[in-house]
């Protein structure tokens, strides 16, 4: 069966309408729990923010990553292990905005880079495209979790939720609601006929063709 391949374009979506609905939540909301996460909200929009930015990373450099090549210090003693941080007396709006720019960034990258580069992430080796899908799949996960806590509804499109799908889970059900069958791949959901996974799922970061 024939796919649609994975594009910045899908990744400045995924952030658009995550931005969207995280723009309805009240500012005192912040401080809840992100759903299924440890973290409050405000947490939680930060990880997501660092995750892009390091998809983004991992591809940038005309050479790309590789396990182990020393890059940004993540870890800092007594200072949280993210570098990329937003200033919360601003309100969660300077964090939306954050992540409209780490969106730009990982669509920048992965469609600059020739289909052949490869890179290193944490879960295998993989391409632009699945970088791409990476920064899909990532940011609508973590929409879930943050408007769970936030209190506000959520539902990306289903095509946009069926791409990151098709390229990261090629075990996935197909015959089910692409945001139904996302929630279930990433441990958040229930899908009929399937066992709920559990906290150790991982997605396919190798080419589909490898």
């Amino acid at each position: 069966m024939s796919r649609t391949r994975v594009t910045g374009a899908d990744v400045e979506r995924a952030v658009a309408v995550t931005a969207r609905a995280l723009r309805a939540a009240p500012a005192e909301a912040w401080g809840n729990r992100a759903g299924p996460m440890e973290e409050n909200c405000w947490d939680a929009l930060d990880h997501l923010n660092n995750g892009l930015f390091s998809y983004a990373l991992r591809m940038a450099p005309p050479v790309p990553y590789v396990k182990g090549r020393p890059t940004i210090l993540w870890e800092r003693p007594g200072e949280p292990s993210l570098p990329i941080a937003t200033d919360r007396a601003a309100g969660p709006g300077a964090g939306i905005e954050v992540l409209l720019m780490m969106g730009g960034l990982v669509a920048a990258v992965t469609d600059a880079r020739p289909s052949s580069a490869r890179s290193d992430h944490v879960w295998g080796r993989t391409d632009p495209e699945g970088f791409a899908a990476m920064g899909v799949v990532e940011t609508l996960a973590h929409a879930f979790d943050l408007t769970e806590g936030l209190g506000v509804p959520f539902t990306p499109p289903g095509d946009l939720a069926a791409v990151g799908l098709a390229r990261l889970f090629p075990e996935a059900p197909t015959d089910a609601d692409p945001w139904a069958t996302l929630l279930w791949a990433t441990g958040r959901g229930d899908l009929d006929g399937h066992g709920r996974r559990g906290p150790d799922w991982s997605w396919h970061s190798a080419p589909l063709d490898e």
